[in-house]
């Protein structure tokens, strides 16, 4: 019979009168024992009346068969007690089982007392050594079977050995009776402090389950309540990481367009002042960007959605990506961007190494105002050493643990800045130093104001992989126009569209634009084969219907040859395109594009091709 369901047969009216719900369990628990124990103690009995029967049958036949009679009947009504056990009753059938099995144990104790009046001092040394420690051992092994009934222990141990007791002290007859009486009296108390101790240790046993059931409860409660927490925390982040990809997405599209009508209203007027504004339209969209980029990589691996992929890699390749986007900013500003070991190779993942030296060569680049940038790679042992110096404005030394802290901004530079050093919401460092921790690659600060910074971060040495032979020795001149280009567009929105439109054929390119990935599968089924193949795809990434822009690019090799570069222009970083771009040989351009570095781009797909 389980706990749960003793308790739930108490009536809810007298639910209030019962013990505390532990005190009933452990009286259940004693039940429960009492019955288990019952066929040993029955047959232990058995064992006793035959021991007696064997040695005083001869002895004192009368008084033996009388004695053996009295405890077989009890025996006997202990074997029907025992088996009208109400396994299936409720808590106050169990408790008055209890308590008749208390009296037909007792009656037993009377009868173990009553067997040493009749046969102590009968027959040899032998048979009165045998009949007290016959007895005693009923008392001894009461221990465990009733010592949690303290009351109930102490009678039945008063009931076998005070009578002992009394009919050896009073047996003049036998020498050193007193003696006798006196151990046995010093063995009683002995065997009533045992069950006394017994039973505090089992009570300390029952209270030590009580409380690991609670804390159990508790435990139990508080991992549901975490379980629960962890699952909104799941959900928040999950809601927050969509916000971040919808919103980016949606965001980026009229700025990318604002960028694109901005740089074709330059190149149709050459006035200074709306050059200016031109400048400054670009500035902001490009300050937006990078805003938009530390928001959604900070978001994407607080997500857990950046897993590093190590693998063999050239330098040379993450030095060129680098180079081709910062050359134009510090050729602006004056400085002298500088690469030194583009030859070794390292095993990391590539894309998360061009990503953390990405923000550091923009960091130092933004806070350089004069002098140089160096990008650096050297081995050291089993690893490469990436650095990147700066002769910028420095890092105090107070303030070279706090940079690496999510939207924290040094204060009060030694150094003045400049408006466009300020901009930005301090995640730049912050994205760097997780990104190492990603790829448990050790970083390192070193800074003197007004002198200078170098980061430094430890990556396993790679190997020189084999590839087919390719032949990039530099983008050629692109000169100011792009006559002769023919320039395919796959975009779904109508601005961004006619932005590309006026700005490519601004720079003298021919231009061939499509809203949909069906549009443009259906000019490449029926194009011409006399008329000369596109030199270059743009397409957004996502599309109309689910469809995206690696559809149309890949179409499009397939009528026009597999070497036709392409560049897919996407709103959203959350979804992994840098493997893609990898798997498909195309470059990523994330909106919103400053025209400039689309210029950049196409020359390089150009330069390449």
């Amino acid at each position: 019979m389980s706990t749960s369901l003793s308790a739930a047969a108490v009536p809810p009216a007298t639910a209030a009168a019962e013990p505390a719900s532990h005190e009933l369990d452990a009286s259940l628990d004693q039940v429960r024992a009492l019955h288990v124990q019952t066929p040993a103690s029955l047959a232990g009995n058995l064992i006793g009346l035959t021991l007696i029967a064997a040695m005083f049958f001869k002895l004192a036949p009368a008084a033996t068969v009388a004695w053996c009679l009295m405890l077989l009947a009890v025996w006997a009504v202990r074997w029907v007690h025992y088996r009208r056990y109400p396994a299936e009753g409720d808590l106050q059938a169990l408790l008055r089982w209890r308590g008749q099995w208390n009296v037909l144990t007792l009656a037993s104790g009377v009868c173990w007392g009553t067997a040493v009046w009749l046969f102590y001092g009968r027959g040899a040394t032998f048979h009165t050594i045998g009949l007290i420690l016959i007895v005693y051992s009923y008392c001894l092994g009461s221990v465990q079977l009733l010592a949690r009934q303290w009351r109930i222990y102490l009678t039945f141990i008063s009931l076998g050995l005070v009578p002992t007791i009394a009919r050896i002290a009073t047996d003049t007859d036998q020498p050193y009776h007193w003696q006798l009486a006196f151990i046995l009296t010093l063995l009683f108390l002995v065997t009533a402090i045992m069950g006394r101790t017994y039973r505090q240790a089992f009570e300390r046993t029952i209270e030590l389950k009580q409380r690991t059931e609670q804390l159990l409860a508790q435990l139990r409660v508080e991992k549901a309540a975490a379980e629960a927490a962890r699952r909104d925390a799941e959900v928040a982040n999950r809601a927050k990481t969509q916000f971040f990809a919808a919103a980016s997405h949606d965001l980026r599209q009229p700025l990318h367009a604002l960028g694109l009508f901005a740089e074709a209203l330059r190149s149709r007027n050459q006035d200074e002042q709306v050059t200016h504004l031109v400048n400054s339209i670009n500035s902001s969209v490009d300050a937006l960007e990078g805003l938009f980029s530390e928001l959604l990589d900070i978001t994407k691996i607080d997500t857990g959605g950046v897993e590093p992929v190590p693998q063999h890699f050239a330098l040379a390749d993450v030095f060129r990506k680098l180079k081709l986007h910062f050359e134009p900013t510090a050729f602006e500003k004056g400085l002298d961007l500088r690469f030194r070991g583009a030859a070794h190779h390292a095993f990391a993942d590539p894309v998360l190494v061009e990503r953390v030296l990405r923000n550091l060569v923009s960091n130092a680049i933004r806070y350089t105002n004069d002098g140089s940038v160096l990008v650096s790679a050297r081995q050291r042992g089993d690893t490469l050493l990436l650095q990147v110096w700066d002769t910028g404005v420095g890092i105090r030394e107070r303030e070279q643990e706090r940079i690496f802290e999510e939207f924290y901004q040094v204060p009060d530079q030694a150094v003045a800045l400049d408006p466009h050093q300020r901009k930005g919401l301090g995640l730049g460092l912050a994205i760097v130093k997780r990104l190492a921790a990603l790829m448990q690659a050790p970083l390192r600060l070193r800074s003197r104001p007004g002198h200078g910074t170098v980061f430094s971060m430890e990556v396993p040495i790679g190997r020189a992989q084999p590839t087919a032979e390719t032949s990039i020795k530099g983008k050629p001149a692109l000169g100011l126009t792009l006559d002769h280009r023919l320039i395919v567009i796959v975009e779904d929105d109508a601005a961004v569209r006619s932005g590309l439109e006026v700005l490519l054929k601004g720079w003298g390119a021919s231009v061939l634009s499509f809203e949909s990935v069906a549009a443009c599968v259906a000019w490449g089924q029926i194009a011409d084969p006399a008329n000369p193949a596109p030199d270059l795809i743009i397409a957004d990434y996502r599309l109309e219907s689910g469809h995206t822009g690696v559809e149309a690019i890949t179409m499009l090799r397939q009528r026009f040859g597999e070497g036709l570069p392409a560049i897919v222009v996407t709103g959203s970083l959350m979804t992994g395109h840098e493997r893609e771009a990898q798997n498909h040989n195309f470059h990523l351009l994330v909106k919103p594009v400053v025209p400039n570095k689309l210029r950049a781009m196409i020359a390089f797909k150009l330069g390449v091709r």
